[in-house]
């Protein structure tokens, strides 16, 4: 039994109804109040205040000091040299120069309790995702974190809970959804051109030995994770695309999912080669599995497979496919092949001869503006500018609270699966029923 099923059989009041963080739900299980609700119009510039300004936090300042109607009023970071650092960047984009906090690792507070801020961003490591939106929303701002933006199930329904109580925004920033090959294959999609979705796999495959034994950056905190964790512990970058193409927490939902690792070598050999047989890093016991494959089956009956690979060395993936009735896309390289469309059955094609026709409004329109901006190719602009633009004009987010629990939640329920030999473990229904009815959020052809 979870902790959402103590408190159902435990907290009944009066006809059947219980309290839940502030959120009525009925003896159906099914939430009796509506979740998060459009908010406001944000008049002026979108007030931000930034927490962790290392080097994918820099990206997004940088970004946001690009896009009109947004401006950096805080930045905090324990290391003041890149407060400074950003403060200068704001003050050579033509800003008044930011607020800065540098007080310790809980100056995020004294930041958000002085400043008139509208939403709060956070790049910081892992752990300290949720402590920052969960205190950014409870004291009356929206909220946006980098990925994974919980690593526990407990803390995603922290989040929300906290989302629902107040009403504001909890964005998780999953840059890999703008991506021009991910977001054209969502306009292939949504069209029909692979017709009922089947399947579809994603990952983080990625050689991170060198960044985990790092005297710098995310070699400080990474390494400690895959010394105490076995599952998969970076799932959104690979899950978060597939999740928009089958329409997750809109009218679909994740059901349920197994996890199995592979024994751990690549990082004992790493440290050894490089530090030498005897040296403490190398003699480490690592708990994290060099592969974790997790595998996932929705409410529709689409079946998911989740990779995670940082230990080996490998070339970069997402893998990024979907397969229908009628086609298939994978990426790395990009290839698709669609039924009486394609010039051969049994060929891919490249999907460059796609773009003309299918390219998404959204790169469509902003291709120009993303040339040189910092960060992956232009969708770490796009997503910053997304998330303003959705301020900015009064309209709901791409991502909600939701979604970020729900692609969050695989940390957990793969460490949960991996610890009991594979078992099926059940994904939560953080929507509570929501996602029966819920409409799509971004769709693919929003006009600016």
């Amino acid at each position: 039994m979870d902790r959402r099923d103590f408190l159902k059989k435990t907290s009944v009041i009066g006809t059947g109804t219980i309290l839940l963080g502030g959120c009525a739900v009925n003896s159906t299980g099914i939430n009796t109040v509506p979740g998060v609700k459009k908010a406001k119009a944000i008049k002026g510039n979108v007030k931000i205040g930034f927490v962790g300004v290392g080097g994918m936090g820099s990206w997004h300042c940088k970004n946001i000091t690009n896009i009109k109607g947004a401006e950096i009023v805080a930045v905090c970071d324990i290391v003041e040299s890149k407060v400074e650092r950003v403060q200068k960047m704001c003050v050579d984009a033509g800003f008044k120069k930011p607020a800065g906090y540098s007080k310790g690792e809980y100056d995020f507070k004294r930041m958000i309790d002085n400043e008139d801020l509208d939403v709060v961003m956070t790049a910081t490591p892992w752990r300290w995702h949720i402590p920052v939106v969960v205190y950014a929303m409870e004291n009356g701002k929206h909220a946006a974190s980098e990925v994974p933006a919980a690593t526990t199930i407990d803390d995603c329904w922290k989040m929300v809970e906290t989302a629902e109580k107040t009403g504001k925004y909890c964005v998780m920033l999953e840059n890999c959804n703008y991506d021009k090959a991910e977001l054209t294959v969502l306009n292939m999609v949504r069209k029909g051109l692979f017709g009922e979705l089947i399947h579809g796999a994603g990952g983080y495959l990625h050689d991170l030995r060198a960044i985990k034994f790092s005297n710098k950056g995310e070699g400080l905190w990474r390494r400690e994770h895959s010394i105490k964790k076995n599952g998969n512990l970076y799932p959104t970058h690979g899950l978060g695309p597939v999740a928009q193409y089958m329409d997750i927490n809109r009218g679909n939902k994740f059901e349920y999912m197994v996890s199995m690792s592979s024994k751990s070598r690549g990082l004992n050999e790493f440290a050894s080669e490089k530090f030498g047989k005897n040296d403490p890093r190398a003699l480490q016991k690592y708990a994290l599995g060099d592969v974790n494959v997790s595998l996932i089956k929705t409410s529709n009956g689409e079946t998911i497979t989740v990779y995670h690979d940082t230990n080996l060395p490998r070339p970069y993936s997402r893998i990024n496919e979907i397969q229908g009735t009628k086609g298939i896309f994978q990426d790395y390289p990009p290839r698709i092949y669609i039924e009486g469309v394609s010039e051969k059955h049994d060929r891919w094609e490249s999907l460059d001869k796609y773009y003309s026709k299918y390219l998404h409004p959204l790169w469509k329109e902003m291709e120009e503006r993303t040339k040189g901006a910092a960060g992956h190719g232009g969708m770490d602009y796009l997503e910053d500018f997304r998330l303003i633009d959705a301020l900015s004009k009064g309209r709901l987010p791409d991502m909600d609270v939701y979604d970020a629990a729900a692609l969050s939640a695989v940390v957990g329920l793969s460490e949960k699966s991996v610890a009991e030999k594979g078992k099926p473990v059940d994904f939560p229904d953080f929507t509570r029923g929501k996602w029966k009815t819920n409409e799509r959020i971004f769709l693919t052809d929003y006009q600016y």
